[in-house]
This record gives C-alpha cells, structure tokens and sequence, in this order.
C-alpha cells in the first residue's frame, strides 16, 4: 500500500487580489506561507519516498515549507510544468469580478468550471488534464503502486484533473469541485492503482 499526499499551493498574491494567475509566476501571500507551514505540521510524521510540484513558485515554496516541517529528513523533488496550474490565456492577470462584469457572470463560470471550454487563448480543465495526467500516471502513480509515499505540491486545476481520475468523477461533478488552498488530501493506494482510502485534513 502507498500514500498519496496532493496540496493545492497556499494563498497567492494574485489569489488575494481575485486575479486569474494560470502561468503567472506570482509569489505565496502571508496567509499562504501560513497555510503552508500548517500543511507541513500536519504532515510532519510522513515518511515520503518522493515529492512533485510544478515550474511555478507558489507551488514550489509551498512544497519547501512542508518539507521544511518534516522530521524524516531530505525528500528528493522532482519539479515539472506538466503539472503547472491551467493556462489562462487572454484572462491571466484580470480581475474576476472586472471580468465577470465584462463578458457576464454565466460565461466567465463556464471558462472557470466547465471541462471543456476554454478561455480565450488558454487551456480548459480537459486540455490540462491532457498534459498532468500522462505525466501523473508515468512519473507518480507507479511509485505509489510500489508502496512508496509521495507528495504533490500543485495547483487547483492540475489537482482537479488528477482527483477527478482516482475518484472516478464525471465531468458534471468535476465542475463542482474545489481543491482549497494548503489542504493535504491524502489516498491510500494499492499496487493496482485502486484507491482504497481518502482523507482531507481539514484545520
């Protein structure tokens, strides 16, 4: 049996400025070092084999400040932009509410949850998905088939398309899934790759 630990990055500046951030590379808030910090003491007994997140820095540094919490030593990291936040496209950088006001709440929900529309010049959650799962089930879901323990420190998106295969959800449930910031979700895997548990670690 294996452990699988996936952590939506904690509060960014752009998360706190209600901007769409996708690719920006945008630094942790205050309150999301804290998160982070917190998630790690959580987390602190795991004895993880290995760790993941994506090429942007709110998702790295959320991965160094649990680790930074961990008694069980260094954890080997291994970082890649498959599993970077979806791409925004022409919306990176504006304002939600700015953006809802322009082109309409209902269509600005679409871009945001739908699985397959996307916003203009970006990706859907369905074109992320194309590119985190491949790498999810070369790179990650093998060591955990092996009884390894390994942690994914990622992004709403790239965590909603790998959620949305172990739990085997539709693309209507999947557009009414949150992945909040800085909590650990954790599964108990087996070597077939079935989920046998799953856990969110709630404050």
């Amino acid at each position: 049996m294996g452990t699988l630990v996936l952590v939506r990055h904690g509060q960014s500046q752009w998360n706190l400025e209600n901007r769409f951030t996708g690719w920006e590379d945008v630094p942790l808030t205050e309150q999301g070092v804290a998160e982070a910090t917190r998630s790690g003491k959580q987390l602190s007994e795991f004895v993880f084999d290995q760790a993941f997140t994506s090429k942007l820095q709110r998702a790295a540094r959320t991965l160094d400040l649990i680790l930074a919490e961990n008694r069980n030593g260094a954890v080997p990291i291994s970082s890649d932009k498959a599993l970077n936040e979806r791409h925004y496209g022409n919306l990176q950088g504006l304002n939600k509410a700015e953006t809802a006001e322009k082109f309409g709440d209902e269509q600005v929900h679409i871009w945001r949850r739908s699985y397959d529309v996307a916003p203009p010049e970006g990706e859907s959650l369905k074109d992320t998905a194309a590119r985190t799962l491949p790498y999810f089930e070369a790179e990650i879901l093998p060591l955990v088939r092996q009884g390894k323990n390994v942690i994914v420190a990622a992004h709403g998106n790239s965590l909603r398309a790998i959620v949305m295969s172990l739990d085997q959800l539709t693309r209507e449930q999947v557009m009414e899934l949150n992945i909040p910031t800085g909590v650990p979700i954790v599964y108990e895997i087996d070597s077939s790759g079935k989920v046998v548990s799953k856990s969110v670690l709630e404050e």
